[in-house]
């Protein structure tokens, strides 16, 4: 309420009846009595609870502006023609750019590959395409057929793309040398794309619970973004009829005014069972308002923690939080049975101390020796940090985990974050393949071999020790029964492949959703850096957050390009739109020696296994075939236990030469010789041109 704020702008404040981020959008309504608000968008509806709230709290008077003239109008048609047909039309009649709007990240990526055999631009637009792109590199598996695409004058954008690519794909249609967009509602989170017309696929989508028709708010987001203020007369808004009213139409055509034709057709019907849509819905919608925008008001140990941090009458501070917002009475007692918990939660694991010399006015604040950058930023991290505790950092035999400590703490935040489900879906897909294969292989029947495969799925490390632990602990913390702990490995499953994240996509087939594993790994590192507490990081958990922050920084830097954006608003706009190169791999010693040591485990884990034709690829000129059945006339196996990757088993020369480190990898074998090695060297040049460590096998041999 003190803080030194006159104004404050909210754009897209729609997002305030959004049920997971909305709160973000209501807490500085609460918090700023003495700014100034203005609170934009294209959707508000009904405001009128919310301007008497904010008159009621500022002492300032309100002012709605609803009833703006758009300055480009929009036009509205419903269209039973199929895609190619409609788009290939509007091209004609010049109607580009266009944006095609799906509900989905597959069907998008589809139509965009399905139009590429329209000529949407001309040999001049595709050079000037390609002058924009300049060096661009597309680095991943979707970045070639993004490549591909964008040159024919056709762009992709949505939330599963890397950002770089999604900033790519905003930059070039910024400058009018794309067409035709194909994405998802990505289009009405204020993404700045010019639009001449809008095609919407469909008019119900699946909000992640259920399948639905769209609401007001979402279609008129969505529409809006139809023409250009100062480029276009009007913008066009072009809704698409479900395929059996597109099916029946072309079969009318075909039958052109033929009574006895016409009178053969059978028409199609809307199926059952599935959420439809037609001419009605899309009427009822262009004249909708917005629906109401509803508060969502939420409570996390996070919230509690800044609130604290900030001093004063704290208790007074969380009180007016709980109490005077904008949910119905029994939500606030219901928030302030949440707060009460989550405190108690926090002063018990000792983030949060209560003074009590003063018996009237007990003094709440922070613990002193908390880190920096320390924040429970997921609703279970305060379970997450009790949990650490159970594990033994000395890795002891008998100790609680799985005998790799940094690893098993790894496990322990994944457990508290949100579930990447395309992630997790192609784990259990190909863990149930390999599970057939072994099963197969073992001679089990058919029946049983399908009774087997539904226990089969996703890895889920630490998943019993840590559903013991979140039932002692919400026993006595009973709030964090509100969420759900779910183990899963994505993070681990990468480091104990050593797989550099353009093969962990190849793995698993994630082309389409790279956006979202990126996103799923910033989260991770940055859970991890602030909720593990300093005194619990051992050297092998630092090169493991050291590794992870170097795989995300090597992947995609754009969002860090964004800020600095920002800060250089001068920049040339007519300049190519390559993004700046990320920091040299080679900058963070640490994390550069995690690629090595995986590099060089990679071959272990394949040699174990007797991959020799995957050995081979890599190490063409090692002979792995010869050296495997040398190996194994010795050994009944090569161990791939946390022991065998420990860093004592591998030793770095670092000067042997300019540009080249000399690098040697004990192997594990079951008797404890360690008597084969396999030496290698790293190129550092072209470490640093490929981001990542270039490890080359010079040979493997016994010593």
């Amino acid at each position: 309420a003190d803080a030194d704020i006159d104004q404050v702008v909210m754009d897209e404040f729609h997002y305030y009846g959004d049920p997971d981020r909305g709160w973000a959008w209501q807490i500085p309504l609460l918090l700023l009595p003495r700014a100034q608000f203005l609170l934009m968008s294209a959707t508000l509806g009904d405001v009128t609870d919310l301007a008497a709230d904010l008159e009621r709290r500022t002492g300032r008077p309100v002012a709605r502006v609803t009833g703006a003239v758009r300055p480009v109008p929009l036009h509205y048609s419903y269209e039973r023609v199929p895609a190619h047909e409609l788009v290939t039309r509007l091209l004609d009649e010049r109607e580009a750019p266009i944006y095609i709007v799906h509900f989905s990240q597959a069907a998008a990526v589809e139509r965009a590959q399905a139009l590429s055999s329209v000529k949407v631009i001309t040999r001049e637009q595709r050079d000037a395409i390609a002058d924009a792109i300049g060096g661009f590199r597309f680095t991943t598996g979707f970045g070639k057929t993004l490549s591909r695409l964008v040159r024919a004058g056709i762009g992709v954008h949505h939330a599963g793309m890397l950002p770089r690519y999604r900033r790519l794909v905003e930059t070039l249609a910024q400058r009018g040398l794309l067409r035709v967009i194909c994405g998802t509602d990505t289009l009405g989170v204020g993404i700045n794309v010019p639009i001449r017309t809008v095609v919407i696929t469909a008019l119900a989508k699946f909000d992640g619970t259920k399948m639905r028709q769209l609401s007001a708010r979402e279609f008129h987001q969505v529409a809006g973004r139809a023409g250009r203020a100062g480029y276009d007369p009007y913008g066009n808004v072009v809704v698409m009829a479900p395929d059996w009213e597109i099916e029946n139409e072309a079969a009318l055509r075909k039958a052109g005014d033929d009574p006895a034709k016409r009178k053969k057709i059978v028409r199609k019907k809307a199926p059952t069972g599935v959420v439809n849509w037609g001419l009605g819905s899309f009427e009822r919608l262009v004249e909708a308002e917005p629906e109401p925008l509803t508060s969502h008001l939420q409570l996390t140990a996070a919230m509690l923690i800044n609130v604290i941090g900030r001093g004063g009458d704290v208790f007074g501070n969380i009180r007016s939080l709980v109490f005077d917002n904008h949910e119905a009475p029994a939500r606030r007692y219901a928030l302030a049975r949440r707060a009460l918990a989550i405190f108690r939660t926090l002063v018990a694991a000792g983030i949060v101390q209560v003074d009590r010399e003063d018996a009237a006015a007990p003094r709440i604040r922070l613990t002193v020796d908390l880190q920096p950058n320390f924040a429970l930023n997921q609703p279970l991290s305060p379970f997450a940090l009790a949990a650490i505790g159970l594990l033994d950092p000395d890795d002891a035999p008998g100790a609680a985990g799985t005998g790799h400590y940094a690893l098993d703490v790894v496990s322990v935040i994944e457990a508290t974050l949100d579930d990447p489900r395309a992630i997790l879906s192609q784990q259990e897909y190909k863990a149930r393949g390999e599970a057939v294969g072994a099963m197969k292989a073992e001679g089990i029947e058919y029946e049983e071999r399908m009774e087997l495969l539904e226990e089969v799925t996703y890895p889920k490390p630490l998943a019993e020790l840590l559903g013991e632990a979140f039932e002692t602990f919400a026993s006595s913390q009973p709030w964090v029964r509100d969420f759900e702990l779910a183990p899963k490995s994505v993070v681990r499953d990468m480091f104990e492949r050593a797989l550099s994240f353009g093969e962990f996509v190849s793995l698993y087939q994630l082309g389409r959703s790279e956006g979202l594993v990126l996103r799923y790994l910033s989260d991770a590192y940055r859970a991890i850096t602030q909720t593990v507490p300093m005194d619990a990081r051992t050297d092998a958990l630092l090169d493991v957050i050291e590794w992870l922050g170097e795989l995300v920084r090597q992947v995609d830097s754009s969002l860090v390009d964004e800020w600095e954006a920002l800060v250089n608003p001068a920049a040339d706009p007519e300049a190519p739109v390559v993004p700046p190169a990320p920091p040299s791999v080679l900058d963070n010693r640490r994390a550069f020696v995690v690629l090595v040591r995986n590099e060089l485990f990679r071959r272990v884990q394949l040699a174990a296994l007797q991959r020799d034709d995957n050995l081979v690829e890599l190490d063409p000129e090692v002979g792995w075939p010869d050296v495997l059945d040398r190996y194994f006339a010795e050994h009944d196996e090569l161990l791939t236990g946390g022991s065998a990757r420990s860093p004592r088993l591998v030793t770095i020369d670092e000067q042997p030469a300019e540009g080249v480190w000399r690098i040697e990898q004990t192997l594990d074998d079951p008797a404890g010789h360690h008597d084969w090695r396999i030496r290698a060297h790293v190129d550092l040049a072209a470490s640093e041109e490929a981001g990542s460590a270039v490890v080359i096998v010079d040979e493997v041999l016994r010593l």
